[in-house]
């Protein structure tokens, strides 16, 4: 039994101030779980208020039956009915668990019409019935509007008769079923399992919440810093390479279409640099402290995907002016252009070793063709480049080019992805949204990425292979996720064409 105690308020007020802010939460969770459960008393306990035992199969022992029924205590006064019969072998398993609730449904009507409610459309209040096919090896709990139980609550009841039945012990299944039943209907809340389960899990969740705002703030410190030094780096060698940086945007040649679009980024790179020397005194001030609360973090990101974005647009300045003008080094540069061409070449092979990508198809052989021709046109440009066949535009119009048809071979492919991955129209707009949604990604900094000339002047002049192999696992997701919740809403119970709008509350199971 609980008891409410009264807390003096001077107690209260002396040491509630002097605990952590965990604590009172804590404490808060507890007075309130106390003060709803307290008034909450178990209701008395009382036999059946009438038993009706109708076996028209002829299993049941009702010497020993009635006895032990009598025995059993309910919260509330119960009718406890017990129907039994001989199903039909063959129809039984075709009807599923609706021939059980709508045999037992046309048994009430016919004989006990007192078992159903005066508008016909639930089973009469204080009622429990149990319903048993020894044939067919089907059990049904039935119950009135005020004794009703979930159906997993009512699952538990089956559970219990048929560890008995499945040795045909019908009698002891029967008594184990009444028993159950008469702990299950009108149990107090606090008394459900999974009510405790779930206070216990309020509080360690309680805990784990504390746990883990420490762990979240640790984590930011550690990123914050993290994110500083990075972006200190490179804002340090933005500031080395400032007058190096203006000189080479000086002579990129501003009548080349790629000199042009690299000029662009050039005209508010001053501007950006500005913002952040700004932002990074402003960081250089916070202390750990700050560093650790989340209005720190966009001031710290700012800073650090700026410094990262000028670290590189330096580096695209620099290539552009030496590749264009082609003056000393101008080798290095360009293998920087195809650096990320070359790559995905590479990833070509690993991508067909998932599943549901085509590996045998045309399109696959396409892409895998296309592999060998790209690296012999860029050895091509490159030769031309180093023997002035070649200009730099032309040169980088051949990567540029090149990207373009990889992202065209990716396309087809993924049509043919999407034919082997989905059965329907639904299915495969679930696949090439997917698809789209990965190419778009935009890459940061932050991730690693390094624009080049050609990213600069062509954003997303390729597809990714690494992106087209994301869309293809996050598509086959969302199409097995619908496919699994399809399936699982086209389950139902009733009580048969034979039950009208009936709808008294109850299901059966196989045992």
């Amino acid at each position: 039994m609980l008891t409410a105690h009264r807390t003096p308020a001077g107690f209260a007020a002396a040491t509630l101030p002097e605990v952590s802010d965990m604590r009172r939460v804590l404490l808060l969770v507890l007075t309130t779980m106390f003060a709803v459960a307290a008034p909450a008393l178990p209701a008395a306990a009382v036999g059946p208020d009438e038993i009706i035992i109708e076996d028209t199969a002829g299993v049941l022992d009702q010497n020993t039956l009635l006895p032990a029924l009598e025995d059993i205590e309910f919260r509330e006064p119960t009718t406890v009915a017990i129907y039994t019969f001989r199903g039909d072998a063959d129809a039984q398993y075709s009807d599923g668990d609706v021939y059980l609730n709508a045999e037992t449904l046309d048994f009430a009507r016919t004989e006990h019409p007192e078992w159903i409610s005066p508008d016909g459309q639930k089973w009469a209040n204080g009622l429990f019935i149990f319903t048993l096919d020894p044939e067919g090896r089907w059990i049904g709990t039935y119950f009135g509007e005020d004794r009703k139980l979930d159906k997993e609550t009512s699952q538990e009841i089956r559970d219990a008769a048929a560890s008995h039945f499945v040795e045909a012990q019908w009698t002891d299944g029967t008594i184990a079923a009444v028993g159950k039943a008469a702990k299950l209907i009108n149990r107090p809340w606090y008394l459900d399992p999974v009510v405790i389960f779930l206070g216990v899990a309020f509080l360690v969740a309680a805990l784990a919440a504390w746990v883990t705002v420490l762990v979240v703030r640790r984590r930011r410190l550690e990123t914050n810093r993290r994110l500083i030094a990075d972006a200190e780096r490179s804002y340090a060698s933005v500031s080395l390479d400032l007058d190096a940086t203006e000189l080479n945007a000086r002579t990129i040649p501003d009548d080349s279409s790629y000199g042009a679009k690299v000029l662009e980024e050039h005209r508010t790179f001053r501007t950006r640099y500005n913002r952040a020397t700004e932002l990074g005194n402003q960081v250089r001030s916070l202390t750990d402290k700050e560093l650790r609360r989340r209005s720190s973090r966009k001031p710290v990101e700012e800073f650090a995907e700026l410094s990262l974005t000028l670290d590189g647009i330096d580096d695209v300045i620099a290539d552009t002016n030496t590749l264009l003008n082609l003056t000393p080094g101008w080798q290095a540069a360009w293998d920087r252009q195809t650096a990320p061409l070359q790559a995905e070449l590479d990833k070509l092979e690993d991508l067909f070793t998932a599943d549901k990508t085509g590996k045998d198809s045309a399109t696959a052989s396409a892409l895998l063709a296309f592999r060998t021709e790209c690296r012999h046109r860029l050895e091509a440009a490159a030769a031309g480049l180093a023997d002035g066949t070649a200009t730099p535009e032309a040169a980088l119009d051949t990567i540029r080019d090149a990207g373009g048809e990889l992202a065209g071979l990716l396309r087809n492919h993924s049509e043919t992805v999407i034919a082997r991955a989905a059965k329907n129209q639904s299915e495969r707009e679930l696949m090439r949204r997917a698809l789209e949604e990965t190419r778009s990604h935009r890459r940061t900094y932050r991730d690693g990425f390094r624009p080049g000339i050609l990213d600069t002047a062509y954003p997303n002049y390729f597809w990714a292979v690494g992106a087209f192999s994301a869309g293809v696992r996050t598509g086959s997701s969302s199409i097995d996720s619908a496919r699994s919740s399809a399936s699982s809403s086209g389950s139902s119970s009733g009580y048969g064409a034979g039950g009208g709008s009936f709808s008294g509350a109850g299901s059966s199971s196989r045992f």
